[in-house]
This record gives C-alpha cells, structure tokens and sequence, in this order.
C-alpha cells in the first residue's frame, strides 16, 4: 500500500476521531502531495521514495519551528509541533543510530579512498542516497566532516 494510500486511511480515521493534531498534521502532508503531483512536469503518480522525502520535509519543517518556539520561550506553540511530529513519524522507515551511521560513513570513506574535505561530494553523494529515509542529512554531513578533517 502507498504512502498516500496510508494517510488518506489515517486522516480519515482522524476526522472520526476528531483528532485536531493528527488532523493538521495529515492534511498538510496530502496537501503536498497535490502539490508535488501537480508541479509542471511531474509524473502520473509519486514514487514511495518521492513520498518519503515529502513526509520528511514535513517533519523538518516542524522540527525547525519547534526549535524556534522553544528557543523563544513559547512552549504553547511548540507541543502542537512536536505532536504533529509524532503523528508524521509513522509513515517513515525506522531511524538509524548515530552509531550506525558513523559506521557506514567511515565504511564508504575507506571504500572510495576518500582523504580530505575535497572528497565530501562524493562520500556525501553515496551515503545519502543509501541512507535516504533513515538518515538525515546534517546528521551524515556532520559525521563526513567529522571523519574526513
């Protein structure tokens, strides 16, 4: 079953519920997939990567904003962020470890004989896109930086 398959099931169970957070949450997320569908040269349907990116472009928008009310004191407008977060985070492939991470990071640094910050591109280029969905990327790009310095 597809990702939309799934949170139109979701947000429909939502709105028998009458779960405002889940609600919110969901409508945003089929509100971009009309939009990614619709943008000038889009294919007939989303792949389930396309649709994995899109959920994980709605949780980092929350995450940034959370970050944003909390820095400023305003945990009033952060928890609905943060619960919204939660509700998002069940249609994403189980997260990695930092461990995990660190350690297919320096595997893919020996693999291609990469030394020095000149080769972040392309250690970057290949850990991203074998990690894509478990791993974001500040998370790889720190860890690039930290083992090719």
């Amino acid at each position: 079953m597809s990702l939309e398959k799934q949170v139109m099931d979701k947000l429909k169970e939502a709105m028998k519920a009458k779960d405002k957070v889940a609600l919110q949450a969901l409508r945003a997320v089929k509100s971009a997939f009309l939009l990614a569908k619709t943008e000038s040269g889009a294919q007939e349907g989303l792949t389930e990567d396309q649709e994995i990116k899109i959920i994980q472009k709605q949780v980092k928008q929350r995450k940034d904003s959370a970050a944003v009310f909390l820095k400023q004191g305003r945990e009033d407008l952060a928890n609905p962020e943060l619960d919204e977060i939660s509700v998002l985070k069940q249609f994403l492939p189980e997260s990695l470890s930092e461990e995990a991470i660190e350690t297919f990071v320096t595997a893919t640094i020996e693999k291609i004989s990469a030394s020095g910050m000149k080769d972040m591109g392309k250690v970057m280029g290949i850990v991203s896109k074998e990690l894509a969905g478990r791993a974001d990327g500040k998370t790889i790009s720190g860890l690039v930086k930290k083992h090719l310095m």
